[in-house]
């Protein structure tokens, strides 16, 4: 029992940061100059009359405390309640728009582990100087090109000179650009983890058996590196959040990001809020969950 209350901790923990960061979204919004009734007015849809009755309808005229609890039942129901704009289910929205952005980021993630985990074993195993400089350069292309930057680049290359992609609506760039950032953070820090498991006493043991590099790499080596590897996943997989939701705003993509620009430019709070309750908890389950496996996977976090 006691080795799991780590993990109890870790999960109540988790719960307790995703509801600071919807209850201070849900004030943010609330406090915010200007709402989904005065946005309407400016497009010439609503008189004065019709926005005074739109606001008590909507129960804006209540405490903005009432508001908010009466809010939290419904959500905690699964009911994010309607668009204002759009006069749909908001989880319908969130339905259609989740699918894109789960495929981005599990394209993403899987593209950046697995060229990260493959350059890594390929410069510990080969020795090699060029694999090295990959392993350098790929660090420093995370660090010193922006994602954003990247993508303006890539639509102008791909898309513009040499036709070869749509302008909006591609995944493959998209995932491409977010794999390569991703797997330029987490591939220094596994090929150093890499290169000290390397002088383990079994790896030498296994080296002087006469294994091939490769196999002493992947069936000796990565093991004893796998909790740092899961950590780092962890972190990539936080990170694919944001990048996500910027790609899909370049690259015209229908997923999260793209619907809560568009409920943030439209001042519609349901959409805004239900979109930012699924992204923190989505953020903080990971978290969450990577910290529990590590705590599983390693007992020395716990001590």
């Amino acid at each position: 029992m006691s080795r799991w209350l780590p993990v109890l901790f870790a999960l109540l923990a988790g719960l307790a940061r995703a509801v600071g960061i919807v209850v201070v979204t849900w004030f943010l919004c609330r406090v915010m100059p200007g709402d989904v009734v005065d946005v309407l007015g400016l497009e010439g849809g609503l008189s004065e009359a019709q926005q005074a009755d739109l606001r008590v309808s909507l129960g804006y005229d209540r405490p903005i405390v009432v508001q908010f609890f009466d809010w939290a039942q419904h959500a905690l129901a699964g009911d994010f309640g309607r668009s204002v704009r759009f006069d749909r289910p908001v989880a319908d929205m969130l339905a259609s728009a989740a699918p894109v952005t789960i495929e981005l980021a599990l394209g993403s993630f899987v593209v950046g582990v697995a060229l990260a985990l493959g350059l890594a074993i390929a410069a510990t195993s080969m020795k090699s100087r060029l694999l090295e400089a990959a392993v350098d350069g790929l660090n420093i292309w995370s660090i010193a090109v922006p994602t954003f930057c990247a993508g303006v680049l890539g639509i102008i290359v791909f898309s513009l000179w040499l036709g070869w992609l749509p302008v909006i609506g591609s995944l493959i760039l998209p995932i491409i650009i977010i794999g390569l950032d991703n797997a330029g953070q987490i591939v220094k820090l596994v090929r150093e983890d890499l290169a000290e498991a390397v002088m383990l006493p079994h790896v030498r043991t296994a080296r002087a058996k006469g294994l091939s590099p490769w196999r002493i790499a992947v069936v000796h080596v990565l093991p004893v590196a796998a909790p740092i590897v899961l950590v780092l996943s962890g972190l990539v997989l936080s990170g694919l959040v944001a990048g996500t939701l910027t790609m899909e705003i370049l690259f015209g993509l229908p997923g999260i990001g793209s619907l809560m620009l568009n409920a943030v430019h439209g001042r519609d709070l349901p959409v805004v809020l239900a979109a930012v309750t699924v992204v923190a908890v989505a953020l903080v389950a990971i978290n969450t969950l990577v910290d529990a496996l590590h705590r599983l996977i390693d007992p020395r976090v716990n001590r």
